[in-house]
């Protein structure tokens, strides 16, 4: 699971990262509402928590932002101002917690997980687009109930864009996120990927669900958003072969 940690305050981030890292999360640090906005919008976060009182922008603008462009990631905001019409505010903005600090790190973590377990994101262990059904609990993904057998990477990649259905990942995005920075192949790796996925689909009965965005990267349309904006070009082995830089 990945999270996002944005503060400025250093020995607090040191001591909340350590943690979480400690006990399996994979944890990204930036200082800035802009970054965490822009990060937000380029990986596949499971949760971010985020300082109200950032240098360039406050919590409650994050949010607003967040939400307005139509990310759904779980949002806990930390703080050292501890009143009711703070809390209600970034309550009412769309945050999903609110934690005064000093806080028990423990306490954190299990609100974390409390987020977690109750999300629509990853933590929902079934998510439908369509026909096509995934099962996380399982790792097992369904066409109209006909079993559709995937690669672990294949798997973890399709995964990836039905968490940012409707939203253009690029293969840079694709790549750090499915092997986290470490020993990463070459980005030409996504193409395979992309390219077995569509074909094992397609068999199944689940055509036209992943695009190529020319010079962009790859979007997975809901059914709903191939109506609204017309019919998705049909996949073929030229398109993969000449898939995005």
């Amino acid at each position: 699971m990945r999270i996002l940690f944005a503060q400025d305050n250093q020995s607090l981030t040191e001591e909340i990262v350590t943690k979480l890292n400690s006990i399996g999360f994979i944890t990204d640090v930036c200082s800035s509402g802009h970054d965490a906005l822009e990060m937000m919008r380029n990986y596949n976060y499971g949760l971010a928590i985020i300082e109200l009182m950032l240098p360039d922008m406050d919590g409650f603008d994050i949010i607003n932002t967040a939400r307005s462009t139509r990310l759904e990631t779980p949002i806990i905001i930390l703080s050292d101002i501890d009143k009711p019409h703070t809390k209600i505010k970034a309550f009412a903005n769309g945050a999903d917690d609110y934690i005064a600090t000093p806080c028990d790190i423990n306490e954190l973590i299990a609100r974390i997980q409390a987020i977690l377990r109750r999300s629509g994101g990853f933590a929902s262990s079934v998510t439908q687009i369509g026909d096509l059904t995934m099962d996380m609990n399982s790792q097992t993904v369904t066409v109209s109930g006909r079993p559709v057998h995937l690669t672990n990477k294949e798997f973890s990649t399709l995964k990836l864009l039905m968490m940012r259905k409707n939203i253009t990942l690029t293969k840079e995005i694709l790549l750090d996120n499915l092997y986290n920075g470490q020993d990463q192949p070459d980005i030409k790796i996504i193409d395979v990927f992309i390219c077995k996925l569509r074909k094992k689909l397609a068999d199944a009965g689940a055509r036209k669900l992943i695009t190529t965005i020319w010079g962009r990267g790859y979007i997975l349309k809901t059914p709903m958003a191939i109506s609204e904006q017309g019919a998705v070009p049909a996949y073929s082995s030229i398109n993969a072969q000449q898939a995005i830089a």
